[in-house]
Formats: C-alpha cells, sequence, structure tokens
C-alpha cells in the first residue's frame, strides 16, 4: 500500500484524512482476518493521519531498526472507523 498515492487519488474527497467526517478516525483493515487498527501515535492516543509506525509487526513487510513499521502487507487497507464500522477510503469518499 502506498499512502501518499491513496491521498492524490482521494484528495478533495473525504477519503483522506483532513476532510474525514465527523466521528470518522484513520483506520486500517487487515483483509485476511477482519481485524481493524485506529491510527495511533506513538503514546497511544488516536492519529488524525493514516499514520503505520505502531501497527502490529506482522502487518508489516518491513521494519526500521527500531521496529517501527515501514510498509505494510499488501492485504492491509487504509480506510476509517466511523461509528464503529470500517469503510474503505473510497466508501468513506462517497460519505455526504
Amino acid at each position: 500500500m502506498n499512502l501518499r498515492m491513496e491521498n492524490l487519488a482521494f484528495k478533495g474527497t473525504k477519503g483522506v484524512s483532513e476532510n474525514a467526517k465527523s466521528g470518522c478516525r484513520p483506520a486500517f483493515l487487515d483483509t485476511r482476518t477482519g481485524s481493524v487498527r485506529i491510527a495511533r501515535l506513538a503514546d497511544g492516543s488516536p492519529a488524525s493521519a493514516h499514520i503505520i509506525s505502531w501497527l502490529p509487526k506482522d502487518w508489516a513487510t518491513a521494519l526500521d531498526s527500531n521496529g517501527l513499521v515501514m510498509s505494510l502487507n499488501h492485504r492491509i487497507i487504509a480506510g476509517f472507523m466511523c461509528h464503529g464500522i470500517f469503510y474503505t477510503r473510497e466508501q468513506a469518499a462517497d460519505m455526504d
């Protein structure tokens, strides 16, 4: 997954973090297991952008020298958690 390319593709829609609908948080879905994780900062608080550094290491294809996630497996997709439901970027872009 390339978050920069996705951000460009969804620019100007609700499919990017800064345009997300109120009550939505940047999140990631493991399409193999159905597990969803909210993007978080180093202190564990929810992030306002799709930060991958503190996602599960088994979701990663590369870690940096400190063990932080640098890239994600193709089965992981970025989206948003809104009121307990995961929405893909495409779905979020279509929200009113």
